[in-house]
């Protein structure tokens, strides 16, 4: 599927093609800190499906717990989070976040993972499970 979209001030803007059956959100309590929410919402995409229209990302380093690093893209203008993607890995991939997507409405997650993290008031929860449709 193909999408575009862009950062809340306009400044950062990208189109990439997404497979929608791989959105997921994430309920770590990195993802809960970085993003300022409960969870994160995502899609893996592959960096030759990914391009950037417009603006240069600012890039914060962050070192998980288990001692690898990240690194967290963001608008530098108005801090809206674009994607993350692993330090020194190959085949680069990025893992983009899909509040930015003009198509956010047709991109259900799919898939939940850290689900012990989430916070009780969050409707699902289970294991790193799919999503139940309703």
């Amino acid at each position: 599927m193909k999408i575009d979209g862009n950062c809340h001030c306009g400044f950062i803007q990208y189109k990439a093609e997404v497979n929608p059956e791989e959105v997921y959100i994430c309920h770590c309590t990195d993802c809960q800190s970085i993003s300022g929410s409960p969870f994160r919402w995502a899609v893996s995409v592959p960096a030759e499906n990914f391009k950037l229209i417009s603006g240069n990302p600012k890039t914060y380093e962050k070192i998980s717990a288990n001692g690898r690093a990240s690194h967290q893209l963001f608008c530098p203008e108005c801090a809206s989070p674009i994607y993350s993607t692993a330090v020194g890995t190959e085949p680069k991939s990025y893992n983009l976040r899909l509040g930015t997507s003009n198509q956010r409405s047709d991109l259900p997650p799919k898939l939940e993972v850290w689900c012990r993290s989430a916070q009780e008031w969050v409707a699902s929860k289970g294991t790193n499970e799919k999503l139940n449709k309703q």
